[in-house]
């Protein structure tokens, strides 16, 4: 966490050094924000210029759980392009690490491991124009996973994430608000033999604003909730997380995105204390770097 805060505190005073000649020009002038990376842990519904490529460094990292120490990350490593306005294709690979000491139901492991791959398929539905403010995008991303996300053990897990990612332009180059529906189921194959199917669903709010031409600042919020089965029939707990995000654009082709969430409501089905710290963790961080060419 303290590598990941330094990194977004240096980028972000390199940022102000870089756009400090923004400061004089009026938001009209600024050229059009692709929103999909400005809302941290929430996604945008942007899709890019036809024709578009895009490599991208995403790295998610979790960290605490009810007792001991919980540390794990997965990193995509990412190819993207664009083939038409309304259609966007990514795919590539998945890199876990895992660091647990001392919890219960979990095994101590350190380890740095290949993880899987994934692909994904995104759909603009409903496209910003002068007269609408509202865009949507549609995705699906399946994921193929050798390492299981939370314990770090060796398993067969296929996820399926459907989304709607939508976002409104409330002023001008300026204000944006970001909203996202989940759904998202799993089938696991452990190595014993036993199977487990699962889902997550939920949504989340976010706000931003670009207080720079390259610089966004925002907030976001999620509410997730936890089933042991994919129809959705046996909810275990849910869990609300906050925190904020920032956005900067380095050059006109390179950008990054960083946010960080914390648990600030949760309950586990059958358990009093407080804090889902079962299904979910105490925080969240994420940082995401991408090239366009």
């Amino acid at each position: 966490m303290r590598v990941h805060v330094i990194a977004m505190g240096a980028a972000a005073c390199l940022s102000f050094w870089q756009g400090g000649a923004a400061r004089a020009e009026d938001a009209s002038s600024w050229r059009e924000l692709e929103t999909k990376y400005i809302f941290g842990f929430t996604t945008g519904s942007g899709i890019g210029i036809e024709g578009e490529k895009e490599f991208t460094i995403d790295t998610i990292g979790r960290f605490g759980k009810r007792d001991g120490h919980y540390t794990a990350t997965e990193t995509k490593y990412e190819f993207e392009f664009t083939p038409s306005q309304f259609v966007q294709i990514e795919f590539g690979a998945l890199g876990a690490t895992h660091n647990i000491r001392g919890m219960t139901d979990l095994d101590d492991r350190n380890q740095v491991a290949f993880a899987g791959g994934f692909a994904e398929f995104r759909y603009l539905a409903i496209e910003r124009t002068s007269n609408n403010p509202l865009s949507v995008t549609l995705a699906f991303e399946p994921n193929v996973r050798l390492i299981d996300e939370t314990s770090g053990e060796h398993v067969h897990n296929y996820e399926f994430e459907t989304a709607v990612n939508a976002d409104l332009e409330l002023m001008k180059n300026r204000l944006y608000a970001g909203f996202n529906l989940l759904y998202e189921p799993e089938y696991t194959q452990t190595l014993f033999g036993d199977t487990v199917r699962e889902a997550t669903v939920g949504g989340s709010a976010a706000l931003s604003v670009r207080v720079l031409s390259n610089v966004v600042l925002g907030g976001e919020v999620w509410y997730l909730r936890h089933y042991d089965a994919v129809d959705l029939s046996a909810f275990t707990g849910d869990a609300v997380l906050l925190g904020p995000s920032l956005y900067i654009r380095f050059t006109p082709k390179m950008f990054m995105t960083a946010a960080w969430n914390a648990q600030v409501w949760g309950r586990e089905i059958g358990n009093p204390v407080s804090l889902n710290l079962s299904e979910f963790q105490r925080q969240r961080a994420r940082l995401k770097f991408a090239w366009e060419f």
